[in-house]
Protein backbone atom coordinates (compact mmCIF):
# COMPACT_ATOMS: atom_id res chain seq x y z
CA UNK A 1 0.00 0.00 0.00
CA UNK A 2 1.36 3.28 -1.00
CA UNK A 3 0.35 6.94 0.74
CA UNK A 4 1.35 10.61 -0.70
CA UNK A 5 3.98 12.22 1.42
CA UNK A 6 5.22 15.54 1.31
CA UNK A 7 8.59 15.79 2.56
CA UNK A 8 11.42 18.95 3.34
CA UNK A 9 14.40 19.60 4.85
CA UNK A 10 14.03 22.27 7.32
CA UNK A 11 17.38 23.77 8.70
CA UNK A 12 19.03 20.28 10.03
CA UNK A 13 15.56 18.31 9.94
CA UNK A 14 13.75 16.68 7.23
CA UNK A 15 10.09 17.24 8.11
CA UNK A 16 6.79 15.48 6.70
CA UNK A 17 3.76 14.51 6.60
CA UNK A 18 1.62 12.03 4.77
CA UNK A 19 -1.62 13.72 2.59
CA UNK A 20 -3.63 10.40 3.21
CA UNK A 21 -3.25 9.85 6.63
CA UNK A 22 -3.57 13.35 8.51
CA UNK A 23 -1.76 13.10 11.90
CA UNK A 24 0.64 10.74 10.55
CA UNK A 25 3.91 13.18 10.56
CA UNK A 26 7.47 12.82 11.59
CA UNK A 27 10.67 15.36 11.88
CA UNK A 28 14.10 13.15 11.52
CA UNK A 29 17.21 14.22 10.94
CA UNK A 30 18.07 12.13 7.35
CA UNK A 31 15.62 11.83 4.99
CA UNK A 32 15.72 8.25 4.99
CA UNK A 33 14.80 8.47 8.63
CA UNK A 34 11.63 10.24 7.95
CA UNK A 35 10.67 8.09 5.59
CA UNK A 36 10.96 5.48 7.83
CA UNK A 37 9.37 7.25 10.80
CA UNK A 38 6.48 8.21 8.52
CA UNK A 39 6.21 4.30 7.52
CA UNK A 40 5.98 3.08 11.43
CA UNK A 41 2.98 5.79 12.21
CA UNK A 42 0.98 4.99 8.80
CA UNK A 43 1.26 1.29 10.49
CA UNK A 44 0.35 1.82 13.83
CA UNK A 45 -2.83 4.12 12.65
CA UNK A 46 -3.92 1.93 10.47
CA UNK A 47 -3.39 -1.17 13.22
CA UNK A 48 -5.14 0.54 16.00
CA UNK A 49 -8.42 -0.43 17.08
CA UNK A 50 -11.80 1.09 16.55
CA UNK A 51 -14.35 1.70 18.69
CA UNK A 52 -17.64 1.77 16.43
CA UNK A 53 -21.27 2.30 17.77
CA UNK A 54 -24.05 -0.28 17.06
CA UNK A 55 -25.31 2.08 14.09
CA UNK A 56 -21.70 2.24 12.57
CA UNK A 57 -20.34 0.20 10.05
CA UNK A 58 -16.51 -0.43 8.74
CA UNK A 59 -15.89 -0.66 5.24
CA UNK A 60 -13.21 -0.86 2.79
CA UNK A 61 -13.48 1.72 -0.14
CA UNK A 62 -11.31 0.47 -3.24
CA UNK A 63 -10.26 3.33 -5.35
CA UNK A 64 -8.21 2.76 -8.85
CA UNK A 65 -6.61 5.22 -11.19
CA UNK A 66 -4.36 6.83 -8.66
CA UNK A 67 -2.25 9.55 -10.94
CA UNK A 68 0.94 9.29 -8.21
CA UNK A 69 1.44 5.87 -8.06
CA UNK A 70 4.76 5.95 -10.36
CA UNK A 71 6.17 9.06 -7.62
Amino acid sequence: MKFRAVIKKSGNWWIGWLVDLPGVNAQEKTREKLIESMRIGAEDMLAAPLELDSEEELVAVQVSGAGWASC
